[in-house]
């Protein structure tokens, strides 16, 4: 009985202290079985710079979603599993994020699209016209895709992302301190939702600096510079939804309103008491949005 007992207290005490140290790596590992436990299957996909680990579930249109920077395709585990019973839905990790390659190295926004190319040129969906839906950088990839491959997609909707020159005053997406790293979490959430607690700005501090979001930040401003589409965002045919929510301050809704009035076939949804990730803060109110525009 009591060995028993002391083996249980032994384990829960490993989970606090596992939940303490790694909080953001310990939930975007629950949220990626969540697809698994909804049904989705991951795949590794061959691409011209690695193997690509891809989510994917459904039958019909093929629906792809794209993540932000830092992030992984968990990030919709509250979102595809309602989608996938009307979509083939394809989620992949971007380029050096979750499980695709490559693990190591710079990152920039040619290596992501060339990624994201290569996947959707692989033998199943070479012919196949698709819907993008992407959040902050992923929304990026989704316009840079659709301007190069206008033939291939029907729609594209942008999730509180645009083409970014410089983030707010004040914020970094490497802070050095946890007072820079709260700063970065209060401009992506809505007053009303729960700050996260010290440990979890320790987390983030520590693994911006050594994850996919320093390896991105490294192709330092010229990256960005090549690829905000100025002169080709005027001519995009492709009908364009942008869904924001209202109280993003890293990607201000000002940002939404200026791409609206610069694409010529461009709407624009908000959704209220939601910051930058609205899949993750607000799920249920960003699948409702969804559904309405597919």
């Amino acid at each position: 009985m009591f060995p028993a007992a002391a083996a249980i207290v032994t384990c829960a005490s490993a989970v606090v202290v596992m939940l303490c140290r790694h909080p953001l790596a310990i939930t975007r590992r629950m949220r990626r079985r969540a697809l698994r436990r909804a049904g989705f299957v991951r795949a590794a996909i061959p691409t011209s710079v690695g193997d690509q680990a891809v989510w994917q579930r459904g039958d019909g249109p093929l629906l792809v979603l794209l993540h932000g920077i830092g992030d992984d395709a968990g990030t919709w585990s509250q979102v595809a599993p309602a989608l996938a019973r009307r979509f083939r839905v394809w989620i992949p990790d971007l380029a050096g994020h979750g499980a695709s390659q490559p693990a190591a190295g710079p990152l920039n926004l040619d290596l992501l699209l060339r990624a994201l190319e290569d996947i959707l040129n692989s033998v199943e969906f070479a012919s196949q016209s698709l819907t993008l839906a992407g959040n902050s950088l992923g929304a990026w990839l989704s316009l840079l895709y659709a301007v190069k491959h206008p033939e291939r997609v029907t729609r594209v909707i942008l999730i509180n992302g645009a083409p970014l020159k410089d983030l707010p005053p004040g914020i970094t997406l490497t802070p050095q301190t946890r007072e820079e790293a709260r700063r970065g979490f209060d401009a992506v959430l809505d007053p009303s939702t729960r700050r996260p607690p010290r440990f979890v700005l320790d987390e983030f501090i520590r693994t911006s600096h050594n994850g996919p979001i320093a390896r991105l930040m490294s192709a330092g401003q010229e990256d960005r510079d090549r690829h905000l589409l100025e002169r080709e965002i005027p001519a995009l045919a492709v009908p364009v939804d942008l869904v924001w929510g209202v109280s993003d301050r890293l990607v201000p809704i000002e940002h939404a309103r200026d791409l609206q009035s610069r694409l010529p076939n461009a709407r624009l949804t908000t959704i209220e008491r939601c910051g930058h990730a609205p899949q993750i803060e607000r799920p249920q109110a960003l699948l409702e949005v969804l559904e309405r525009i597919l």
